[in-house]
């Protein structure tokens, strides 16, 4: 691909690097030749893909709460960096109903708080600020949401994402366009590029977070115990992880030159690649059946928890047209990917090898896209 070699030396932090995502990306940027500054608190979940790695041995990892944002201030006077991806978060539904003010501490002041020691750096190029696809008002429609949909996440994870775009909406117009740094006497000598991603359901090897479709499973085969699944009907945007963060990094690159491609976007898989958790399952279970030669099984049993959207889709036409973009990986090679990767975990091999041959083969295959 060619935006990967763009990253050979540049400078670029990363905030919530500990997390699932976080950890694929730092190993993305490492393979560039990037030089990758990571804040965050301590990995979220144990085992970690972080740990698994030895990323903390590998990037320079600073462990920090997004909500101090003089701690935050410091690590941007030291490290300068060029290019700023934001993932830090409370990412969990769930988690939100029970500890709503932490969600939005985290969510709506974490990011203000980035976007602060921005507006007050004088060497940020480009911001991504990933959210989510659960940022729009749910209509439970058949057709995707596009970038222009109203926003208003129903429970207070989602509802904290649909702020952060606010947030960021209003940093970017206030401080980071050309036309507006005369007028605030802003110290920045340049605009910069900002933008927000909405990712789908994202997928993959590492992931060992609670509540989640495919930890749960990797979980109950692991012990020998069959698959609970809460809403098997519940339509969903999957998509591996390896997506997405191309898709920032691709953003990044563009609007670092190009300030003006900066706004939100939408990335998700082909339409064809939404479904149904169950139907996802029933994959997980074939291809876990091919890998190691035991089939799971699944059963539906509600656990009668909160309110969670039936169906979403997302419409990724902006992100086409604008960056040519292309899904890589269709459902099939994802869920194949993913029990590799976790075949290999469970038995005990070289994880960071795996890793590495499938960020590989990712941009083998997005190059002849």
């Amino acid at each position: 691909m060619q935006w990967f070699d763009f990253y050979k030396g540049k400078r670029v932090l990363i905030t919530g690097h500990t997390g699932f995502k976080g950890a694929w990306m730092c190993s993305m940027l490492l393979k560039a030749g990037a030089q990758v500054t990571g804040y965050a608190l301590k990995p979220p979940t144990s085992p970690s893909l972080f740990d698994l790695c030895s990323l903390g041995d590998r990037v320079c990892s600073v462990e920090g709460d997004i909500r101090d944002l003089s701690r935050l201030q410091k690590v941007f006077e030291e490290t300068g960096p060029e290019i700023v991806i934001h993932m830090a978060a409370q990412p969990l539904v769930r988690e939100s109903y029970q500890n709503p003010v932490y969600t939005y501490e985290v969510n709506v002041m974490g990011t203000v708080n980035v976007l602060e020691c921005v507006r007050q750096s004088s060497y940020v190029r480009s911001v991504i600020n990933v959210t989510t696809d659960k940022v729009y008002k749910n209509k439970e429609w058949c057709w995707g949401y596009r970038e222009d949909d109203e926003l208003n996440g129903y429970d207070p994870y989602s509802n904290s994402k649909s702020c952060s775009e606010l947030v960021t909406d209003s940093y970017k117009s206030s401080f980071f366009s050309r036309n507006t740094e005369k007028s605030t006497g802003s110290s920045t000598e340049f605009s910069i590029g900002v933008s927000t991603v909405r990712a789908g359901n994202v997928i993959g090897g590492g992931d060992f977070a609670k509540d989640r479709i495919i930890p749960d499973c990797v979980r109950a085969v692991s012990r020998g115990e069959n698959i609970i699944v809460r809403n098997p009907c519940s339509i969903r945007p999957y998509q591996h992880v390896l997506e997405p963060l191309a898709v920032y990094l691709m953003l990044a690159k563009a609007q670092y030159t190009d300030t003006g491609i900066g706004g939100r976007y939408n990335v998700g898989p082909d339409e064809g690649d939404c479904l149904a958790t169950g139907k996802l399952v029933d994959l997980f279970c074939h291809k876990w059946m091919q890998q190691t030669g035991n089939k799971p099984v699944w059963i539906d049993q509600s656990d009668h928890g909160p309110h969670e959207a039936g169906f979403l889709k997302l419409d990724c036409s902006r992100l086409k047209n604008v960056l040519g973009w292309k899904s890589v990986w269709n459902i099939e090679k994802t869920m194949e990917k993913l029990v590799e990767w976790y075949h290999v975990y469970l038995s005990c091999g070289r994880i960071e090898e795996c890793m590495e041959k499938q960020i590989d083969e990712f941009l083998a295959a997005g190059s002849t896209k």
